[in-house]
């Protein structure tokens, strides 16, 4: 398997996850962006394992700081 298709399977796994269960938010070109540079992070450190690259991206994603907005 090659590093395009370890990230886009790993993207991916996570995605549909994050997706069914109803916890992508906000803009998903940003959520998006925040997953797969979770995953490019891991595999620049060398990890090649599918589903620990989905999994650390969705936790990544589950523990993210939310910024929110007060109406005062």
């Amino acid at each position: 398997m090659t590093d395009t298709e370890l990230r886009a399977e790993s993207f991916e796994i996570a995605w549909k996850y994050l997706d069914q269960s109803g916890l992508l938010t906000g803009e998903r070109r940003d959520a998006a962006r925040f997953i797969l540079n979770r995953i490019d992070r891991m595999m620049r450190g060398g990890e090649r394992r599918r589903l620990l690259l989905s999994n650390a991206a969705i936790d990544a994603y589950r523990l993210r700081p939310v910024l929110v907005t007060l109406d005062a």
